[in-house]
C-alpha cells in the first residue's frame, strides 16, 4: 500500500498551456516534460456499492503497461488529498478479483459478491509530468507535476478533465509550490476526484456537499479548535464552490458566501491569540471576495435576472487568480498555524486556553457589546453591528456543543433572522421586524446566561 498525497487544481486550457512555460517550473525542471496517454476504466456494482463505501477502483493503460489500482477516499480538504491506495501490475486489461483480499478490501464491503463489479466510467487523457526541484530551507524535495487534459465520459455525459496536479512532495512543500504559481495564474484547488467526477455524471447529487462536522470538546484548546473550524469552512467552500461551477444552482452560491463570511468572522474574533498581522493578507483577500459577492447576493434574492447571470460571474471570478490564492495560502496559514509564530506571551496563553473556557468569555464580550436596547431605540443603525453578530453565528454554528447553555440551538436561529433582518434595505417594516427580533433575542434564557 501507498499513501498518495497530493494537490488538484482546476485550470482552464490557457493556464494548462501556460503553465509548460511559467518560468518558475521551467527553471527548476529537473526532467523535461514526459507525455502519456492513459486509459482508465473504472467498476462498481451497478447499485454504486464502491462509490458508496468512498472507494475507486480502476484499470489503467499506460502503454504496454496495465495497472489495476485501488483508491480509498481518505483526507481531502482544499484540493489537498491524502489517500491510500493498492497498485497492481497485470497482464491484460482484465479486472483480476483475486487481487482485491483482506488485506486492502474495506470492511465495509466484506459482503460484497465481486463478481457484480462491472465498467462504469471511463477517464481518458493525456499526462504531461515532469519533475520539478524544490528547496525549503536546507531540505531539498521533488515535486511531481503532471497536467492532464481528457475526458470523463460516462453514459451519455461527459466532462473535461484541465487540471495540474502536484504529487510527492510534504504537504508544505506542494502549498508553497502551488501558491508561487497562483500569484500569476488562475488556479482553482479542487476537492473532487476524476472517479467523483464520473459518478457525479451519472447523479448529480452524488459529489458531497457536506463535510464531518469538527469534534470540538470543553478541553480542545482554541488553537487546535481554530485550525479545525477554518479547515472544516475552507473546505465547504471549495465543494460548494465546485458544484455550483457544475450546476449553477443559486442555493450552492449563498452557501459559499455563507463559508466566506464564517470563515471572515472566525479570523475577526481571535483577539491576541491570532495577531492581527498574521491574517492581514488573508483578510484582504477575503474582504476583496465578499465586497463584491455579498452585494450580488443580497440583490439576487428578488432578481431573478442577477440570479441568471451568477454563473457568468462566477466563471469571471475563476478565470482570475484571487480565490484559489485566498484558498491556497489559507490553506498554508492552517498547515503552518502561523497566527501562533509571532505571538505575545498573553496571545500564547490565549491560544493554548481550553475552548469551554475561552469561549463562553467570548460571547458574554460580544453579547454586551451588541447593545440590543440602543438597537431597539435606533434598528436604523442595526447594520453596523452585522460583524458582531456573524462572530457570534460561527462559534454558536460550529461549538455550541461546547457551551452547557439550554435552548443553544434556539439562540443561533434567532441571531440568523436578527443577521438577515440586518442586511436588509431599510423600511417601515423591517425597522420594525428589527425591534422586534432584538427583543426576542434579549428574552431567551440562553442570552440571558451567557450574557451577564
Amino acid at each position: 500500500m501507498n499513501k498518495e498525497t497530493e494537490i488538484k487544481l482546476r485550470v482552464s486550457r490557457a493556464t494548462l498551456a501556460a503553465l509548460r512555460d511559467h518560468p518558475l517550473l521551467k527553471k527548476r525542471n529537473k526532467s523535461g516534460w514526459e507525455q502519456r496517454e492513459l486509459f482508465n476504466q473504472y467498476f462498481d456494482t451497478p447499485e454504486r456499492d464502491l462509490a458508496a463505501a468512498k472507494v475507486a477502483l480502476r484499470v489503467r493503460r499506460d502503454g504496454e503497461q496495465f495497472i489495476q489500482t485501488l483508491k480509498t477516499r481518505g483526507q481531502s480538504v482544499a484540493g489537498l488529498s491524502e489517500r491510500n491506495e493498492w497498485d497492481w501490475n497485470l497482464a491484460k486489461a482484465k479486472l483480476d478479483l483475486k487481487k482485491l483480499d483482506d488485506s486492502c478490501w474495506p470492511a465495509a464491503l466484506a459482503e460484497l459478491d465481486k463478481k457484480q463489479l462491472v465498467p462504469i466510467f471511463t477517464t481518458d487523457f493525456i499526462r504531461e509530468k515532469a519533475e520539478i526541484a524544490w528547496g525549503r530551507g536546507k531540505a531539498k524535495v521533488v515535486i511531481e507535476a503532471a497536467l492532464d487534459l481528457g475526458k470523463v465520459i460516462a453514459g451519455e455525459g461527459e466532462e473535461e478533465i484541465c487540471e495540474l496536479e502536484l504529487r510527492q512532495g510534504e504537504p508544505e512543500a506542494l502549498l508553497e509550490l502551488a501558491a508561487e504559481l497562483a500569484a500569476d495564474l488562475a488556479l482553482m484547488p479542487c476537492d473532487i476526484s476524476k472517479a467523483e467526477r464520473g459518478y457525479r455524471l451519472f447523479d448529480a447529487g452524488s459529489y458531497s456537499l457536506s463535510l464531518p462536522a469538527p469534534s470540538l470538546s470543553a478541553e480542545t484548546s482554541l488553537d487546535d479548535s481554530v485550525a479545525a473550524l477554518a479547515w472544516h469552512l475552507l473546505g465547504s467552500s471549495q465543494r460548494l464552490a465546485e458544484q455550483y461551477r457544475f450546476n449553477g444552482h443559486w442555493r450552492l452560491l449563498v452557501d459559499w458566501l455563507e463559508q466566506l463570511i464564517g470563515l471572515r468572522a472566525l479570523l475577526s474574533s481571535l483577539g491576541q491569540a491570532a495577531p492581527r498581522a498574521s491574517s492581514h493578507a488573508l483578510r484582504e483577500l477575503l474582504d476583496a471576495l465578499l465586497l463584491e459577492w455579498r452585494p450580488r447576493l443580497l440583490a439576487g434574492q428578488d432578481d431573478d435576472s442577477l440570479r441568471k447571470n451568477a454563473p457568468a460571474l462566477f466563471a469571471a471570478e475563476l478565470q482570475g487568480n484571487r480565490w484559489g490564492l485566498f484558498s491556497l495560502n489559507l490553506s498554508r496559514w492552517l498547515l503552518a498555524r502561523s497566527w501562533t509564530l509571532e505571538r505575545n506571551n498573553r496571545g500564547n496563553r490565549q491560544g493554548a486556553a481550553p475552548l469551554g473556557n475561552w469561549l463562553p468569555t467570548l460571547i458574554a464580550e460580544e453579547g454586551a457589546a451588541l447593545q440590543l436596547r440602543r438597537y431597539q431605540q435606533q434598528p436604523e443603525d442595526l447594520a453596523e453591528q452585522l460583524p458582531r453578530i456573524e462572530r457570534l453565528l460561527v462559534w454558536l454554528h460550529l461549538a455550541r456543543e461546547v457551551l452547557d447553555v439550554a435552548e443553544v440551538d434556539r439562540l443561533y436561529g434567532e441571531l440568523n433572522k436578527l443577521a438577515e433582518l440586518a442586511n436588509q434595505p431599510i423600511d417601515p417594516e423591517v425597522l420594525a421586524a428589527r425591534k422586534a427580533q432584538l427583543l426576542t433575542i434579549g428574552s431567551l434564557k440562553a442570552w440571558r446566561q451567557l450574557v451577564k
